[in-house]
């Protein structure tokens, strides 16, 4: 027996409606055609499923058995369809993001929840991008956004500039170095470095002015979250750089002093990463600003 999403539509409405007149209405066909529709129906089935004879029209016990049918089928296939025409509108999709950039979960936190209550159906999920290969994963879109301060030549892949920040030295008020106009990579040589637990090169402090001097810091503490960084420096159990809107808060305690890196600071971009054919969909666009939006509350707070 092949039964039709239309099959289901004819019983319900003759169900509800009672009879074949107003169904054929409601359907927009003829009374004609549905008659035809049905009769083919029960040949497939090789029973009656509507006893004629009653009125209004009932449906038989074969009729009652495609009507439950109808009515657990039917509904999953309008929210089927209106989630595709939700899709195709850019009203709707997944937006998992991979964060390349360990201090920005504290800054994305509040641009997704602004994000959630704009765009309650799209499905987000953060996957911490140093745990894997992130970019390969947004070109085979097992991600949908990468945030990353490191834009590469990407077939496919667009590097949207979010803000720039700056990495900045951040010490004990009471540390030597707390002294000193800017930091230079010399100073840091007899140093505890404390960091966040990942590869040297994903670093700003390495990569932008420890590693292009060659010059390696006398300790490295790692540490999982901002606020124990932040604690152990004002114990002056060691020093860290941080980007200067992790450290707002700190700007104006006495416990803590930060200090640019070199005597003309140094400047970083951060980008989110999207697929090219993604990029204009309506709540790429509005994450992507709202990222921005967010950055620079931080950089003015």
């Amino acid at each position: 027996m092949h039964i039709e999403f239309r099959h289901l539509r004819t019983i319900k409405a003759i169900h509800d409606c009672g009879g074949l007149a107003r169904a054929a209405d409601q359907l927009n066909i003829t009374q004609s055609a549905l008659s035809h529709q049905i009769k083919g129906l029960e040949d497939q089935a090789g029973v009656e499923l509507f006893m004629r004879r009653s009125k209004p029209m009932k449906l038989s016990a074969a009729g009652q058995r495609l009507l439950r049918l109808a009515e657990q089928v039917l509904p999953q296939v309008e929210a089927a369809q209106l989630e595709f025409a939700s899709l195709r509108g850019g009203l709707a999709g997944r937006m998992h993001i991979a964060i390349e950039c360990h201090a920005c979960f504290e800054w994305l936190f509040p641009v997704l929840e602004a994000f959630r209550r704009s765009w309650p159906d799209v499905d987000v999920d953060i996957k911490p991008g140093l745990a894997f290969d992130a970019m390969p994963a947004l070109q085979k879109e097992e991600v949908d956004l990468v945030v990353s301060s490191d834009p590469e030549d990407l077939g496919g892949v667009d590097f949207v500039e979010l803000f720039d920040y700056a990495p900045v030295f951040v010490a004990a008020s009471q540390h030597p170095l707390a002294a000193k106009p800017f930091i230079e990579a010399a100073d840091l040589r007899n140093e505890t470095l404390i960091t966040y637990p990942v590869e040297r090169s994903r670093l700003d402090v390495f990569s932008q002015l420890l590693i292009p001097a060659k010059v390696e810091p006398a300790a490295i503490r790692q540490v999982e979250l901002t606020a124990v960084i932040l604690l152990l420096v004002a114990s002056n159990r060691g020093v860290s750089v941080l980007p200067d809107w992790v450290v707002r808060e700190v700007k104006y305690s006495s416990d803590y002093v930060t200090r640019p890196l070199t005597a003309k600071g140094i400047t970083r971009r951060l980008y989110a990463a999207v697929r090219s054919v993604d990029r204009e969909k309506p709540f790429v666009a509005d994450l992507i600003r709202l990222a921005g939006q967010e950055a620079r509350r931080l950089q003015q707070a």
